[in-house]
């Protein structure tokens, strides 16, 4: 039982990112836990192993020797009915890199937890989206915590979509590194009963049974491999109503909404930011002081990377006259980096369609400070005064 203030069926206490998500982990009542130890998430399956030993949640935990083996393990548990988390960074995730496509070929409702970090070379600990962005492509549902209050709340969140029988995916629930994994925030957790009632026992379909045998993982040429393929995209992009539908859900038990973008001074903006993660409360900042100044600016951040909310963004940004897209990530040899080009996508076939520049910033987690996101605001106002785009791809806090 978490110890703070009691407000209502929740408690407010204080905790990092990288302890949030292990709480949420306990009350969610995973059944095994396989991870391997890198930074900044070691801390997070650190207060799971301290649950089981303690007594306070009933789970294996499996000792790998790599991030490879503990996602193997976790396609296995899942495999036989078992709720399923782990937890990875950086170079961790790029080893488990193979198995993450098996992992959502197979349909595994494996939750992870990624504590984004930059990937090397140089080495560095600290933050960038490399990691996550490095995987958009593999089957994943992939969700963006802005604070530690989301990392909780959609850690509970990706164990129920993760297992619906219209779901069937592996989620990732992203939270910047050290900024969000070892920054200690106050926030709102649910009593063990709410999340009980949320989050029932996983009912699994098509388990390992040696009285019904099956075949998991099998070969498959070139006569029927796109079939496969076609069927997991179509079942991927047909589970966008039930992950709205359990946002929803869990908003009116919480009290706090969540839906797949959020916006802030869109009505009226004529010039607007996108971006992902811990950012989103410093541009909002920086956008309401601009609108004191009667600037007609706003900010769109996006909690559900994966499946891409296409239709949404394109509704909110369809008329603003000019976007720019952070990316705190870099795409070698490409046109603009990754969520850059899935915004300039998503507004693609629209008639009406902002100017876009793309804003490179925090690589490494250097810190995006307001001065860069009044700079990366003033870009897009001029851009929009101006109709034109001067330059494409801008680097921010660059010295």
């Amino acid at each position: 039982m978490a110890v703070g203030v009691q407000v209502g069926r929740q408690t407010r206490v204080g905790m990092s990112g990288n302890e949030a998500v292990a709480y949420a982990v306990k009350q969610s009542n995973v059944d095994v836990v396989a991870a391997y130890p890198i930074t900044p998430q070691t801390i997070i399956v650190e207060r799971i192993a301290e649950y089981v030993n303690n007594g306070e949640l009933n789970a294996a935990c499996v000792a790998v020797e790599s991030e490879h083996s503990a996602l193997s393990a976790c396609i296995g548990a899942s495999l036989t009915g078992a709720r399923v988390f782990t937890a990875t960074s950086s170079q961790g995730l790029a080893l488990m890199w193979e198995i993450l496509w098996i992992a959502s070929a197979m349909r595994t409702p494996i939750v992870m937890a990624l504590a984004n970090r930059a990937l090397s070379a140089p080495i560095n600990i600290h933050c960038s989206h490399d990691d996550a962005y490095a995987v958009r492509d593999a089957g994943w549902i992939q969700f963006f915590a802005e604070d530690v209050q989301e990392a909780y709340d959609l850690t509970i969140q990706a164990f129920r979509i993760a297992e619906d029988e219209r779901v069937l995916f592996p989620v990732i629930v992203n939270l910047d590194g050290f900024i969000l994994s070892h920054g200690v925030e106050a926030l709102y957790v649910l009593d063990d009963e709410s999340v009980n009632a949320f989050l029932p026992p996983r009912k699994p379909i098509n388990t390992i049974d040696v009285e019904k045998p099956m075949t998991y993982g099998p070969l498959v040429l070139y006569d029927y491999y796109m079939e496969f393929k076609r069927a997991q995209a179509e079942a991927f992009n047909n589970s966008y109503p039930a992950i709205l539908g359990i946002l929803q859900e869990y908003s009116k038990l919480s009290g706090r909404n969540y839906a797949p973008i959020k916006t802030y001074g869109m009505e009226d903006a004529e010039a607007a930011l996108v971006v992902l993660g811990s950012s989103a409360g410093t541009a909002r900042f920086v956008a309401r002081r601009l609108r004191e100044q009667g600037k007609k600016v706003g900010v769109v951040s996006l909690t559900l990377y994966r499946p891409f909310p296409r239709d949404e963004l394109a509704r909110v940004l369809r008329r603003v006259k000019s976007v720019v897209v952070m990316d705190r990530s870099y795409s070698f040899g490409s046109p603009g980096a990754q969520l850059f080009m899935d915004v300039a996508s998503a507004l693609y076939d629209e008639k009406e369609r902002p100017l876009l520049v793309n804003a490179v910033y925090g690589l490494g987690g250097r810190d995006f400070t307001a001065e860069q996101a009044e700079m990366a605001f003033r870009i897009a106002l001029e851009t929009a005064r101006s109709g034109e785009v001067k330059e494409r791809q801008v680097w921010l806090g660059v010295r």
